[in-house]
């Protein structure tokens, strides 16, 4: 390629002909699109130096070589510029052909569900009015736009006699909205400023708390010394365990399970499995049971059990496995749900903490995850659970011995069970419910953040959503139930004030609340109605250092700490409106839908755990067992068919972009950068969100 004979090379050209071949020579590597260049040095090229002659002619020689040199890396950033936009198109292509599709499709939230074997119920009334006032914003806030835009232009378009109404109708309007809208709304946008304000104050202590174990190296250690060999039982601590795998048509998953949990290491004769089935499909409860089975011919303890009457969801399924005889010669119980696999080494890394600790109720491990790089959504959720587990949980664990049970990977002391009235059907959260009646007893808890336990992520946002549904409307509900009883209570006022002001009020109520409000209400509102304002530190500055706190327990989620502040934002719509559903007891409080699993890590998982190479063959030939020969029979007319998986549109989220991209708008007339721009991606990510862009693409 011959140099330019422009600006750059002009002194290189005046020097001679050849004059530009006398510079460093440049190896370029072609690895699209990363290119790389390199200097050789190098001395063979002496007629170029007889050629120029003195310190002028080196100087135009060296003018020559960066000459050369500016130019391939000029053009090799644009090749690697043009490869980057490519990309972008690219991608930019696939979201327009996906969003199309979805439109296309034209199936909403409000339509049956495609996952489940029955059409979903109709949405509640109150889910219904909900997305009628957020459908009414909208349309106030475009009628507002239209008047604003309309003012801006000062009526140019207009006759002269419309152009003095127009002028005087907006005057009034504006005289209006400062007299009577604008006064409550900054009393409102203050309110949430100080709630939000307050929430930040206390993730901060927290994050703190959890800065100050790290530097210390605080973990709890049990009482005893480390457990010798298993294979002498007499020699070591090893107490009778009852182990305990509830699961509910998950048939994607059961065998990781079962596998992992029939290989804890412990003696075969001090724990024994409960297997506890309510699945109401005849294929999974068969394919089920014959994989107990065949632990069992392999000499592990393992019973399956299954109930007639379905009721009281995972909660009477765990009350009716605790009421079998042989319960009571166990003293301990652990949990996994169906998509839980513990380590071996669990039972000997949590159970020796119970020993010479008689108020200790409660350990429980961490959560680790499988498909946390699946997608967008499972990393977003990594970041969430990721702080939820070490900061929350173990800042909660270590200075005031309570948190809120998982519900899984934990071990209970069956006596602390017992004391506290064993587990109960009044709520969607039955895991919370039991821990917080334990710690109104008295019981104790410790957090394990080094004992780990994998299991699934959601990889759509229906069963993202529908999860977090249950995880926001039940706290409610229990709010409800329990405040008399943490009320009456013998425990010390600073554990009545922590779990009525902070576990219940602060971080189960306040936190969803402003989060809607303050962020998808107010804020629009403030576009149009200017005197009242909110500050850009509550904007952009407030909420980027807490999404900064957020992300330090998962660090190599950093490049998604914008993604996270705005999804966060976007599921507050999802979890308001759980939490009023179950603050005041509506009928989707009470729905309980079991989190779909994809079972990625079964295949992997399962050959490791087999017991014996002939396990694993008949793991392979699991198509030429009974069981799969009755499940490839076509189903019987009375069965219902199964319907296929789809994308949604979800109405919500969707009409809230719409507003917040009309309020974006809004803030240009006001020239408002910082909220324009948050506006703007907001709206964006909304919209992701409600045609279902953000998790699994279903096609």
């Amino acid at each position: 390629m011959a140099p330019w004979s422009g600006f750059w090379g002009g002194r290189a050209v005046l020097a001679g002909g050849d004059a530009y071949r006398d510079g460093t020579p440049v190896v370029v590597k072609m690895e699209n699109p990363n290119w790389s260049i390199s200097e050789i040095d190098g001395d063979g090229d002496d007629e170029g130096a007889g050629f120029l002659a003195g310190a002028g002619g080196r100087r135009r020689r060296r003018r020559g070589k960066n000459a050369k040199q500016i130019t391939w890396v000029l053009l090799l950033k644009a090749h690697r510029a043009a490869g980057c936009l490519a990309w972008l198109a690219s991608a930019a292509v696939a979201l327009g052909g996906a969003a199309r599709r979805r439109v296309a499709a034209g199936r909403t939230d409000a339509d049956a569900e495609g996952e489940d074997e029955a059409p979903a119920p109709a949405p509640p009334r109150h889910s219904r009015r909900f997305y009628a006032f957020i459908r009414a914003f909208l349309l106030l806030s475009l009628f507002l736009l239209a008047v604003e835009l309309a003012a801006h232009t000062n009526g140019r378009r207009l006759a002269a006699p419309a152009a003095v109404s127009f002028a005087a109708l907006h005057a009034a309007w504006v005289r209006f909205r400062a007299a009577y809208v604008a006064p409550p709304l900054q009393l409102l946008a203050d309110a949430c400023v100080v709630l939000f304000l307050v929430q930040s104050a206390d993730r901060l202590v927290q994050s703190l708390g959890c800065f100050y174990i790290h530097l210390k190296r605080l973990k709890p250690k049990p009482v005893s010394p480390a457990l010798p060999d298993a294979e002498d039982p007499d020699a070591g601590y090893y107490p009778m365990v009852l182990v305990q795998i509830p699961m509910c048509n998950e048939k994607e998953v059961y065998q990781q399970s079962v596998a992992a949990v029939c290989n804890l290491d412990w003696p075969r004769s001090n724990f024994m499995v409960q297997v506890l089935d309510d699945s109401d499909d005849p294929i999974t409860q068969a394919l089920i049971r014959e994989e107990v089975e065949k632990w069992q011919q392999h000499g592990a303890r393992i019973v399956y059990r299954h109930r007639v009457l379905r009721e009281g969801y995972k909660a009477g399924n765990l009350k009716s496995a605790m009421s079998c005889s042989y319960v009571k010669d166990y003293e301990y119980v652990a949990i996994f749900d169906a998509d839980f696999q513990p380590y071996p080494d669990f039972l000997k890394r949590t159970v020796p903490h119970f020993k010479d600790n008689e108020e200790l109720g409660l350990v429980q491990a961490r959560w680790s995850f499988v498909n946390k790089d699946e997608n967008l959504l499972t990393r977003l959720q990594n970041i969430n659970l990721c702080f939820h587990f070490e900061v929350e949980q173990q800042v909660n664990g270590m200075f005031i011995n309570f948190f809120g049970f998982n519900g899984t990977a934990g071990v209970w002391r069956i006596k602390a069970l017992e004391d506290s009235g064993g587990w109960m059907e009044r709520t969607t959260v039955e895991d919370m419910d039991i821990a917080v009646r334990a710690h109104l007893k008295g019981w104790r808890f410790i957090f394990l953040n080094d004992v780990e336990c994998q299991c699934e992520l959601p990889e759509s946002y229906e069963a993202y959503r529908k999860q977090q549904h249950r995880w926001h409307s039940g706290p409610m509900q229990l709010f409800r139930l329990c405040l008399p009883d943490i009320i009456r209570c013998k425990i010390a006022f600073w554990k009545k004030a922590n779990l009525i002001f902070l576990f219940f009020l602060l971080r189960k109520l306040i936190l969803p609340f402003y989060s809607f409000t303050l962020f998808c209400i107010i804020l629009p509102l403030t576009m149009f109605v200017p005197e009242a304002e909110l500050p850009d530190w509550v904007v952009c500055y407030i909420p980027a250092l807490m999404s900064f706190l957020n992300i330090l327990p998962s660090p190599r989620s950093f490049p998604f700490i914008i993604p996270y502040l705005l999804f966060e934002n976007t599921m507050s719509v999802t979890k308001f409106n759980a939490m009023v559903s179950g603050l005041f007891q509506l009928g989707s409080a009470y729905e309980w839908v079991v989190t779909k699993k994809s079972g990625r890590s079964s295949e992997g998982d399962l050959v490791v755990l087999a017991p014996n190479k002939e396990h694993r063959k008949q793991q392979q030939q699991r198509s030429a067992t009974p069981v799969a020969a009755e499940a490839k029979k076509p189903p019987a007319p009375a069965e219902k068919k199964k319907q296929q998986k789809y994308n949604r549109i979800y109405k919500k989220e969707l009409a809230l972009s719409l507003l917040l991209l009309t309020a974006a708008a809004r803030s240009l007339l006001s020239k408002q950068g910082m909220h324009f721009y948050f506006l703007l991606f907001q709206g964006v990510s909304f919209l992701m969100v409600g045609l279902d862009l953000i998790g699994e693409d279903v096609k």
